[in-house]
């Protein structure tokens, strides 16, 4: 199967940077009530909570991640990933179902 990455951003809304650890594990959760983006993605981190959100613009995405909108249909409710770099444009995760 391709490896498919991701971006969280809107990290100056929440925490930081400062919390996230390369390899370090992130919950995905559809965020079905928010009223900017119909595809939205909550990142969340045990303890913390809301960390940031999938990038959906091509603006926020960085590399070769896919948008919050291709990630939406690839897993239901709640999913996985892994931090793999930590820049100041944002995280970058690899998907893991």
């Amino acid at each position: 199967m391709k490896k498919i990455y991701f971006t969280i951003t809107g990290l100056k809304y929440q925490y930081g940077t400062d919390v996230f650890r390369r390899h370090q594990e992130v919950t995905l959760k559809k965020d079905k009530d928010n009223e900017f983006d119909r595809e939205a993605i909550e990142v969340t981190l045990p303890g913390l909570g809301r960390v940031g959100y999938v990038a959906n613009s091509p603006h926020t995405v960085l590399g070769e991640s896919v948008s919050a909108g291709r990630l939406y249909d690839c897993f239901k409710k709640k999913a996985h990933g892994r931090v793999v770099y930590i820049t100041e444009k944002g995280i970058l995760c690899r998907f893991e179902k």
